[in-house]
């Protein structure tokens, strides 16, 4: 029995997905399958591809054949050269800077400080005792 691992189309008409699937060579594109190792969605930008690495070298190494899409595929995620046995190249990990805040630029002379600091103590003294006038009684009786 000779066995491929192919997309399988699945989703409604006109917006498909596909299953990448093991099956036997002589089924139908959507028909029996062997094992569903991953997914493709080409609706996606960028298209989401998802193949589980040990089941596909698993069946590789047993003889399945992938077709040229299926191929392109396990290429694009080193899972191929690791199959042929060459050399992997280790993804180096993705690191994200975190955002710089700027605070705008506040511009103050040493001289201004002080004063603006004398300037709020003398205000709220001056606020606190206002001048009372004083309590004149007349004179001048009434009749």
């Amino acid at each position: 029995m000779a066995v491929k691992i192919r997309l399988r189309r699945v989703g409604a008409k006109k917006q498909p997905s596909y299953r990448i699937v093991v099956a036997d060579s002589h089924a139908p594109r959507d028909g029996r399958f062997i094992e569903i190792i991953g997914f493709y969605n080409p609706l996606t930008k960028p298209h989401t591809v998802v193949i589980n690495r040990e089941r596909a070298l698993y069946w590789l190494r047993h003889g399945a054949q992938a077709t040229d899409a299926v191929q392109h595929m396990l290429e694009v995620q080193y899972i191929w050269a690791e199959y042929k046995g060459e050399e992997v190249p280790i993804p180096e990990p993705v690191v994200e800077p975190e955002p710089v805040v700027v605070a705008p630029e506040v511009e103050e002379t040493p001289a201004e400080a002080p004063v603006a600091e004398e300037a709020a103590v003398e205000a709220p003294a001056a606020e606190e005792a206002p001048a009372e006038e004083p309590v004149v009684e007349s004179a001048v009786d009434d009749e």
